[in-house]
């Protein structure tokens, strides 16, 4: 049995709430200027990238590339290849409160 993880970085059209990192299982999520998210997320094996994917897939994000990666969760990037991030825009319903977007509505 492979104990070792392996770090994957998911980038999704649009820009994901921080809600949905602990719906997909607590996710690190960057939400990058060009209106992307990137989600990097340490998986065991297989089937774990597959739930990931599938959870992804389920929230309606359209994913435009999968990197495996050295670098492990919540490892910081050097200066030189970070990307300014955004904030994510929240709606507010009819009585004030913030809703946050869906994954089609962040885009």
């Amino acid at each position: 049995m492979n104990t070792d993880s392996t770090t994957y970085k998911i980038r999704v059209n649009g820009h994901l709430d921080d809600h949905w990192s602990a719906w997909l299982g607590e996710l690190d999520m960057t939400r990058d200027t060009d209106g992307t998210t990137t989600v990097t997320v340490s998986i065991a094996d297989q089937t774990q990238l597959h739930g990931v994917l599938t959870g992804l897939r389920d929230i309606g994000a359209v994913i435009t590339d999968v990197r495996r990666t050295d670098a492990p969760v919540g490892t910081r990037r050097s200066p030189s290849s970070m990307s300014p991030t955004t904030p994510t825009r929240r709606r507010q319903n009819s009585a004030g409160s913030s809703i946050p977007p869906t994954a089609a509505q962040a885009r």
